[in-house]
Protein backbone atom coordinates (compact mmCIF):
# COMPACT_ATOMS: atom_id res chain seq x y z
CA UNK A 1 0.00 0.00 0.00
CA UNK A 2 1.54 3.50 -1.08
CA UNK A 3 0.89 6.73 0.83
CA UNK A 4 0.98 10.04 -0.51
CA UNK A 5 1.63 13.19 2.31
CA UNK A 6 1.23 16.37 1.13
CA UNK A 7 1.66 19.78 3.71
CA UNK A 8 -1.43 21.78 3.14
CA UNK A 9 -0.54 25.08 1.79
CA UNK A 10 3.09 24.31 3.17
CA UNK A 11 4.80 28.49 3.08
CA UNK A 12 1.44 29.61 4.95
CA UNK A 13 1.35 26.57 7.24
CA UNK A 14 4.99 27.20 8.05
CA UNK A 15 4.35 30.71 9.18
CA UNK A 16 1.01 29.93 10.84
CA UNK A 17 3.38 27.99 13.41
CA UNK A 18 5.09 31.01 14.96
CA UNK A 19 2.10 33.70 14.16
CA UNK A 20 -1.06 32.46 15.37
CA UNK A 21 -2.35 35.64 14.40
CA UNK A 22 -2.62 34.64 10.24
CA UNK A 23 -4.52 31.89 11.25
CA UNK A 24 -7.73 31.96 9.74
CA UNK A 25 -7.31 34.98 7.60
CA UNK A 26 -6.52 35.69 3.64
CA UNK A 27 -2.89 35.36 3.93
CA UNK A 28 -0.30 34.16 0.87
CA UNK A 29 3.40 34.09 0.46
CA UNK A 30 4.98 35.34 -2.72
CA UNK A 31 8.47 35.00 -4.32
CA UNK A 32 10.75 37.26 -6.49
CA UNK A 33 13.79 36.29 -8.18
CA UNK A 34 16.82 35.51 -5.83
CA UNK A 35 18.69 38.55 -7.16
CA UNK A 36 20.39 39.36 -3.66
CA UNK A 37 23.24 36.69 -4.42
CA UNK A 38 24.32 40.26 -6.92
CA UNK A 39 24.24 42.64 -3.95
CA UNK A 40 27.85 44.00 -3.24
CA UNK A 41 26.39 43.99 0.69
CA UNK A 42 26.79 41.04 2.62
CA UNK A 43 22.90 39.05 3.14
CA UNK A 44 21.70 36.21 4.98
CA UNK A 45 22.17 33.02 3.26
CA UNK A 46 22.03 29.29 5.00
CA UNK A 47 22.67 26.14 3.08
CA UNK A 48 19.58 23.76 2.44
CA UNK A 49 19.84 20.48 4.90
CA UNK A 50 17.56 19.19 1.70
CA UNK A 51 19.08 17.32 -1.56
CA UNK A 52 16.42 17.36 -4.72
CA UNK A 53 15.80 18.98 -8.46
CA UNK A 54 13.00 20.46 -6.94
CA UNK A 55 14.46 22.75 -4.31
CA UNK A 56 17.81 25.34 -3.82
CA UNK A 57 20.62 24.60 -1.69
CA UNK A 58 21.55 28.10 -0.97
CA UNK A 59 18.81 30.07 0.48
CA UNK A 60 18.23 33.48 1.93
CA UNK A 61 15.51 34.64 4.50
CA UNK A 62 13.68 37.59 3.56
CA UNK A 63 11.33 37.04 6.67
CA UNK A 64 13.04 40.48 8.08
CA UNK A 65 11.37 42.76 5.34
CA UNK A 66 8.62 44.28 5.20
CA UNK A 67 6.18 43.80 2.15
CA UNK A 68 6.93 47.29 0.73
CA UNK A 69 11.18 46.46 0.92
CA UNK A 70 10.51 42.91 -0.87
CA UNK A 71 8.06 43.50 -3.48
CA UNK A 72 7.95 47.45 -4.00
CA UNK A 73 10.51 48.84 -6.19
CA UNK A 74 11.82 52.00 -6.67
CA UNK A 75 9.57 52.80 -9.49
CA UNK A 76 6.86 52.21 -7.01
CA UNK A 77 5.64 48.93 -9.19
CA UNK A 78 4.51 45.93 -6.76
CA UNK A 79 6.96 42.97 -8.21
CA UNK A 80 6.50 39.32 -7.36
CA UNK A 81 4.66 36.40 -7.83
CA UNK A 82 2.05 34.21 -5.73
CA UNK A 83 3.88 30.82 -4.26
CA UNK A 84 1.16 29.60 -1.90
CA UNK A 85 -1.97 31.01 -0.82
CA UNK A 86 -4.14 29.95 2.12
CA UNK A 87 -7.58 28.36 1.50
CA UNK A 88 -9.35 31.57 3.30
CA UNK A 89 -6.94 33.60 0.09
CA UNK A 90 -8.35 31.23 -2.57
CA UNK A 91 -11.84 31.66 -1.57
CA UNK A 92 -11.12 35.00 -3.78
CA UNK A 93 -9.46 33.80 -6.62
CA UNK A 94 -5.83 33.79 -5.28
CA UNK A 95 -3.53 31.63 -7.49
CA UNK A 96 -0.29 29.73 -7.54
CA UNK A 97 1.85 31.93 -9.92
CA UNK A 98 -0.54 34.90 -10.51
CA UNK A 99 1.60 38.16 -9.76
CA UNK A 100 1.40 39.81 -6.45
CA UNK A 101 -0.04 42.65 -8.22
CA UNK A 102 -2.98 41.07 -9.53
CA UNK A 103 -3.79 38.60 -6.49
CA UNK A 104 -4.12 42.23 -4.71
CA UNK A 105 -6.68 43.11 -6.77
CA UNK A 106 -8.29 39.95 -6.49
CA UNK A 107 -8.46 40.38 -2.72
CA UNK A 108 -7.49 44.12 -1.10
CA UNK A 109 -7.12 42.90 2.10
CA UNK A 110 -5.24 39.97 1.69
CA UNK A 111 -1.91 39.99 3.60
CA UNK A 112 1.40 38.54 1.85
CA UNK A 113 4.48 37.71 3.08
CA UNK A 114 7.73 37.60 2.13
CA UNK A 115 9.17 34.33 1.91
CA UNK A 116 11.51 32.75 4.87
CA UNK A 117 13.02 29.93 2.28
CA UNK A 118 15.31 28.73 6.09
CA UNK A 119 12.77 28.17 8.09
CA UNK A 120 10.97 25.77 4.77
CA UNK A 121 13.95 23.87 4.36
CA UNK A 122 14.32 23.25 8.00
CA UNK A 123 11.06 22.18 8.70
CA UNK A 124 10.76 19.87 5.36
CA UNK A 125 13.61 18.33 7.20
CA UNK A 126 12.63 17.58 9.89
CA UNK A 127 9.22 16.81 8.24
CA UNK A 128 11.25 13.92 6.50
CA UNK A 129 13.20 12.62 10.14
CA UNK A 130 9.75 12.35 11.20
CA UNK A 131 8.75 9.86 7.92
CA UNK A 132 11.67 7.92 8.11
CA UNK A 133 10.66 6.53 11.88
CA UNK A 134 7.29 6.17 10.70
CA UNK A 135 7.26 4.21 7.15
CA UNK A 136 10.14 1.71 6.18
CA UNK A 137 10.49 2.97 2.70
CA UNK A 138 10.42 6.84 1.55
CA UNK A 139 10.68 8.56 -1.24
CA UNK A 140 10.70 12.84 -1.13
CA UNK A 141 8.54 14.14 -4.59
CA UNK A 142 8.97 17.79 -3.57
CA UNK A 143 10.10 20.32 -0.94
CA UNK A 144 6.09 19.92 0.92
CA UNK A 145 5.19 16.50 -0.82
CA UNK A 146 6.49 12.61 0.18
CA UNK A 147 5.39 8.92 -1.02
CA UNK A 148 5.76 6.58 1.19
CA UNK A 149 5.37 2.31 0.99
CA UNK A 150 4.11 0.54 3.64
CA UNK A 151 3.01 -2.60 1.74
CA UNK A 152 4.51 -5.55 4.49
CA UNK A 153 4.57 -3.22 7.40
CA UNK A 154 0.64 -2.24 8.14
CA UNK A 155 -2.62 -4.83 7.04
CA UNK A 156 -4.19 -3.49 3.73
CA UNK A 157 -7.58 -3.22 5.81
CA UNK A 158 -5.54 -0.78 8.33
CA UNK A 159 -3.95 1.62 5.82
CA UNK A 160 -6.04 4.03 6.61
CA UNK A 161 -6.47 4.02 10.19
CA UNK A 162 -2.66 4.40 9.94
CA UNK A 163 -2.93 7.15 7.67
CA UNK A 164 -5.17 9.12 10.32
CA UNK A 165 -2.97 8.41 13.17
CA UNK A 166 0.01 9.88 11.00
CA UNK A 167 -1.88 12.78 10.17
CA UNK A 168 -2.08 13.80 13.46
CA UNK A 169 1.34 13.24 14.64
CA UNK A 170 3.08 14.99 12.15
CA UNK A 171 0.45 17.99 13.40
CA UNK A 172 1.30 17.26 16.86
CA UNK A 173 5.00 17.25 16.91
CA UNK A 174 5.38 19.58 13.78
CA UNK A 175 2.39 21.85 13.73
CA UNK A 176 2.19 21.16 10.02
CA UNK A 177 -1.36 20.05 9.05
CA UNK A 178 -1.06 17.43 6.07
CA UNK A 179 -3.28 15.46 3.61
CA UNK A 180 -2.66 11.84 2.65
CA UNK A 181 -3.55 10.27 0.03
CA UNK A 182 -3.81 6.19 0.52
CA UNK A 183 -4.37 3.32 -2.49
CA UNK A 184 -2.22 0.87 -3.92
CA UNK A 185 -0.83 2.87 -6.79
CA UNK A 186 1.18 5.52 -6.13
CA UNK A 187 -0.11 8.07 -8.87
CA UNK A 188 -3.61 7.19 -7.55
CA UNK A 189 -2.62 7.97 -3.85
CA UNK A 190 -1.04 11.11 -5.32
CA UNK A 191 -4.61 12.21 -7.19
CA UNK A 192 -6.27 10.90 -3.95
CA UNK A 193 -4.14 13.64 -2.42
CA UNK A 194 -6.06 16.46 -3.44
CA UNK A 195 -10.19 15.35 -2.49
CA UNK A 196 -8.66 14.68 1.00
CA UNK A 197 -7.65 18.79 0.97
CA UNK A 198 -7.60 20.22 3.67
CA UNK A 199 -6.57 18.18 6.32
CA UNK A 200 -7.82 14.82 5.99
CA UNK A 201 -7.09 11.46 4.16
CA UNK A 202 -8.77 9.50 1.15
CA UNK A 203 -8.53 5.89 0.86
CA UNK A 204 -8.87 4.78 -2.82
CA UNK A 205 -9.44 0.64 -3.17
CA UNK A 206 -7.89 -1.17 -6.11
CA UNK A 207 -11.62 -2.18 -6.84
CA UNK A 208 -12.92 1.88 -6.27
CA UNK A 209 -9.96 3.05 -8.97
CA UNK A 210 -12.33 2.82 -12.14
CA UNK A 211 -15.49 5.21 -9.93
CA UNK A 212 -12.94 7.37 -8.54
CA UNK A 213 -10.86 8.77 -11.41
CA UNK A 214 -14.05 8.62 -14.18
CA UNK A 215 -14.56 12.35 -14.66
CA UNK A 216 -11.24 13.51 -13.07
CA UNK A 217 -9.76 15.83 -15.82
CA UNK A 218 -6.87 14.76 -17.47
CA UNK A 219 -4.93 17.87 -16.38
CA UNK A 220 -5.56 16.82 -12.77
CA UNK A 221 -3.21 13.52 -13.34
CA UNK A 222 1.02 13.92 -12.65
CA UNK A 223 2.48 13.67 -15.41
CA UNK A 224 -0.05 14.59 -18.11
CA UNK A 225 1.62 18.07 -19.26
CA UNK A 226 -0.15 20.84 -21.81
CA UNK A 227 1.69 18.51 -24.63
CA UNK A 228 0.19 15.51 -23.87
CA UNK A 229 -3.45 17.41 -23.10
CA UNK A 230 -3.16 18.22 -26.62
CA UNK A 231 -2.53 15.24 -27.82
CA UNK A 232 -5.34 13.87 -26.10
CA UNK A 233 -7.80 16.09 -27.13
CA UNK A 234 -7.40 15.24 -30.44
CA UNK A 235 -8.93 12.14 -29.45
CA UNK A 236 -11.78 14.08 -27.42
CA UNK A 237 -10.58 12.49 -24.26
CA UNK A 238 -11.06 15.16 -21.38
CA UNK A 239 -11.17 12.50 -17.70
CA UNK A 240 -9.17 9.73 -16.75
CA UNK A 241 -12.05 7.59 -17.30
CA UNK A 242 -12.03 8.27 -20.84
CA UNK A 243 -8.37 7.04 -20.77
CA UNK A 244 -8.99 3.95 -18.99
CA UNK A 245 -11.52 2.56 -22.29
CA UNK A 246 -8.72 3.67 -24.52
CA UNK A 247 -6.00 0.49 -23.57
CA UNK A 248 -5.60 -0.12 -27.60
CA UNK A 249 -4.51 3.42 -28.62
CA UNK A 250 -2.06 3.77 -25.18
CA UNK A 251 -0.06 0.53 -25.91
CA UNK A 252 -0.02 1.81 -29.77
CA UNK A 253 2.16 4.85 -28.45
CA UNK A 254 4.94 1.87 -27.03
CA UNK A 255 6.28 2.52 -23.26
CA UNK A 256 5.13 5.93 -22.26
CA UNK A 257 1.91 5.48 -23.62
CA UNK A 258 1.76 1.92 -21.84
CA UNK A 259 3.17 3.63 -18.51
CA UNK A 260 0.90 6.23 -18.32
CA UNK A 261 -2.17 3.96 -19.32
CA UNK A 262 -1.17 1.57 -16.24
CA UNK A 263 -0.48 4.69 -14.10
CA UNK A 264 -3.93 6.18 -14.84
CA UNK A 265 -5.78 2.84 -14.18
CA UNK A 266 -3.66 2.18 -10.81
CA UNK A 267 -2.16 -0.79 -12.38
CA UNK A 268 1.36 0.70 -12.55
CA UNK A 269 2.46 -1.43 -9.71
CA UNK A 270 5.59 1.03 -9.53
CA UNK A 271 7.76 1.36 -6.50
CA UNK A 272 8.67 4.19 -4.46
CA UNK A 273 11.74 5.79 -5.51
CA UNK A 274 15.68 5.14 -4.00
CA UNK A 275 17.13 8.99 -3.89
CA UNK A 276 20.38 8.82 -5.99
CA UNK A 277 23.64 10.22 -6.00
CA UNK A 278 23.70 13.61 -7.43
CA UNK A 279 24.85 13.59 -11.42
CA UNK A 280 25.39 17.73 -11.47
CA UNK A 281 24.46 21.04 -9.74
CA UNK A 282 23.14 23.64 -11.09
CA UNK A 283 22.59 27.43 -10.32
CA UNK A 284 21.25 30.31 -12.10
CA UNK A 285 19.38 33.46 -12.02
CA UNK A 286 16.60 35.33 -14.18
CA UNK A 287 16.94 39.23 -14.16
CA UNK A 288 15.75 42.19 -16.13
CA UNK A 289 17.68 42.66 -19.39
CA UNK A 290 20.75 43.47 -19.05
CA UNK A 291 23.54 44.57 -21.80
CA UNK A 292 26.40 45.15 -19.76
CA UNK A 293 29.32 43.11 -20.49
CA UNK A 294 31.17 43.45 -17.56
CA UNK A 295 28.31 43.59 -15.47
CA UNK A 296 26.93 39.88 -17.02
CA UNK A 297 30.89 38.71 -16.15
CA UNK A 298 30.55 39.93 -12.29
CA UNK A 299 27.10 38.01 -12.24
CA UNK A 300 29.19 35.01 -14.01
CA UNK A 301 31.54 35.40 -11.35
CA UNK A 302 29.20 35.42 -8.27
CA UNK A 303 27.43 32.49 -9.48
CA UNK A 304 31.08 30.90 -9.83
CA UNK A 305 31.51 31.03 -5.85
CA UNK A 306 27.97 30.06 -4.66
CA UNK A 307 28.60 26.77 -6.89
CA UNK A 308 31.81 26.21 -5.65
CA UNK A 309 30.68 26.26 -2.42
CA UNK A 310 27.72 23.54 -3.21
CA UNK A 311 30.73 21.41 -4.99
CA UNK A 312 32.81 21.58 -2.25
CA UNK A 313 30.53 20.58 0.06
CA UNK A 314 29.51 17.62 -1.64
CA UNK A 315 32.83 16.61 -1.70
CA UNK A 316 32.56 16.94 -5.88
CA UNK A 317 34.95 16.90 -8.12
CA UNK A 318 33.30 18.30 -11.63
CA UNK A 319 35.30 17.60 -14.53
CA UNK A 320 32.62 19.10 -16.93
CA UNK A 321 31.58 22.63 -16.97
CA UNK A 322 28.88 24.59 -18.85
CA UNK A 323 27.01 27.80 -18.88
CA UNK A 324 23.65 28.38 -20.61
CA UNK A 325 22.51 31.90 -21.47
CA UNK A 326 19.08 33.55 -22.35
CA UNK A 327 18.54 36.59 -24.17
CA UNK A 328 15.86 39.42 -24.08
CA UNK A 329 14.11 38.26 -27.27
CA UNK A 330 14.25 34.01 -27.32
CA UNK A 331 17.60 33.52 -28.42
CA UNK A 332 19.72 31.18 -25.99
CA UNK A 333 23.54 30.20 -26.21
CA UNK A 334 25.12 27.49 -24.85
CA UNK A 335 28.53 25.60 -24.68
CA UNK A 336 30.83 23.42 -22.19
CA UNK A 337 34.17 22.41 -21.54
CA UNK A 338 35.73 19.33 -20.26
CA UNK A 339 38.82 19.43 -18.17
CA UNK A 340 41.04 17.09 -16.29
CA UNK A 341 42.46 20.00 -13.68
CA UNK A 342 42.59 19.60 -10.25
CA UNK A 343 38.85 22.13 -9.04
CA UNK A 344 39.39 25.21 -7.11
CA UNK A 345 36.98 28.39 -7.56
CA UNK A 346 39.72 30.45 -9.51
CA UNK A 347 39.68 27.93 -12.23
CA UNK A 348 36.77 27.79 -12.47
CA UNK A 349 35.88 31.65 -12.60
CA UNK A 350 38.89 31.88 -15.10
CA UNK A 351 37.54 28.99 -17.64
CA UNK A 352 33.75 29.89 -16.80
CA UNK A 353 34.40 33.33 -17.95
CA UNK A 354 36.32 32.34 -21.01
CA UNK A 355 33.46 30.00 -21.62
CA UNK A 356 30.74 33.31 -21.79
CA UNK A 357 33.24 35.20 -24.11
CA UNK A 358 33.19 32.27 -26.06
CA UNK A 359 29.09 31.10 -26.30
CA UNK A 360 28.02 34.82 -26.24
CA UNK A 361 27.07 35.44 -30.12
CA UNK A 362 24.79 37.88 -29.66
CA UNK A 363 26.41 40.47 -28.21
CA UNK A 364 24.61 43.69 -29.00
CA UNK A 365 21.09 41.69 -27.41
CA UNK A 366 20.23 42.28 -23.47
CA UNK A 367 20.55 39.28 -21.53
CA UNK A 368 17.92 37.75 -19.08
CA UNK A 369 19.17 34.74 -17.75
CA UNK A 370 22.27 32.95 -16.83
CA UNK A 371 23.07 29.34 -15.53
CA UNK A 372 25.74 26.98 -14.56
CA UNK A 373 25.97 23.38 -14.12
CA UNK A 374 28.85 21.30 -13.17
CA UNK A 375 28.64 17.72 -13.66
CA UNK A 376 30.88 14.04 -14.89
CA UNK A 377 31.97 13.97 -11.23
CA UNK A 378 35.40 12.15 -10.35
CA UNK A 379 35.55 11.53 -7.14
CA UNK A 380 38.03 9.38 -6.29
CA UNK A 381 40.19 9.51 -9.40
CA UNK A 382 43.15 11.80 -10.03
CA UNK A 383 42.29 14.74 -12.02
CA UNK A 384 45.68 16.58 -12.71
CA UNK A 385 47.26 15.15 -15.88
CA UNK A 386 49.56 18.09 -16.80
CA UNK A 387 52.16 17.88 -15.09
CA UNK A 388 52.96 22.17 -15.93
CA UNK A 389 49.73 22.54 -13.76
CA UNK A 390 50.07 20.25 -10.71
CA UNK A 391 51.65 22.59 -8.63
CA UNK A 392 49.11 26.10 -9.25
CA UNK A 393 46.34 22.99 -9.31
CA UNK A 394 47.21 22.04 -5.60
CA UNK A 395 47.55 25.86 -4.45
CA UNK A 396 44.54 26.73 -5.68
CA UNK A 397 42.91 23.50 -4.46
CA UNK A 398 44.59 24.40 -1.20
CA UNK A 399 43.58 27.87 -0.75
CA UNK A 400 39.96 27.21 -1.98
CA UNK A 401 39.67 24.59 1.33
CA UNK A 402 40.88 27.31 3.39
CA UNK A 403 38.03 29.75 2.13
CA UNK A 404 35.51 26.88 2.28
CA UNK A 405 36.26 26.39 6.31
CA UNK A 406 35.52 30.14 6.87
CA UNK A 407 32.63 30.52 4.97
CA UNK A 408 31.34 27.02 6.39
CA UNK A 409 32.06 28.81 9.96
CA UNK A 410 30.50 32.26 8.70
CA UNK A 411 28.83 32.33 5.90
CA UNK A 412 29.13 32.08 2.02
CA UNK A 413 29.53 36.26 1.80
CA UNK A 414 32.33 36.11 4.41
CA UNK A 415 34.98 36.05 1.67
CA UNK A 416 34.60 37.75 -1.79
CA UNK A 417 36.73 38.34 -4.99
CA UNK A 418 37.21 41.37 -6.42
CA UNK A 419 35.97 40.79 -9.41
CA UNK A 420 32.90 40.59 -7.51
CA UNK A 421 32.25 44.07 -6.80
CA UNK A 422 30.93 47.14 -8.43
Amino acid sequence: MKLHIDIDCFFVSAHRITNPEYENIAIAVGGRSGLSIFDTQKSSKTMSKIEGAFTSAILSNNDHKTFEQYYVDDDKRIRGIITTSSYEARKFGVKTAMSVSEALRWCPHLKVLPPNYPLYHDLSHKFKLLLEKEIPSIEQFSIDEFFGDITGWVDDEDAYDFAVKLKQKIYDDLGLPVSIGVSKSKWIAKVATEFAKPFGVRYIKTQDVPTFIKDIPISEFPGIGKGYQDRLAKYNIQTLGEIETKKELFYSWGKPGIQLYHRVCGTDNEKIAIAQSRKSIGLGRSFDPESDRSEIKRRVTILCRHISFLALKGKHKPMTFSINIRYQYGEKAKDYINTNRGFSELFLKQEMIKLFDRVDTHKSHAIIQLNLTLSNFSENKPTTMNLLSYEEDKKQENLTQSMQKLRDKFGIDIIKSAGELK
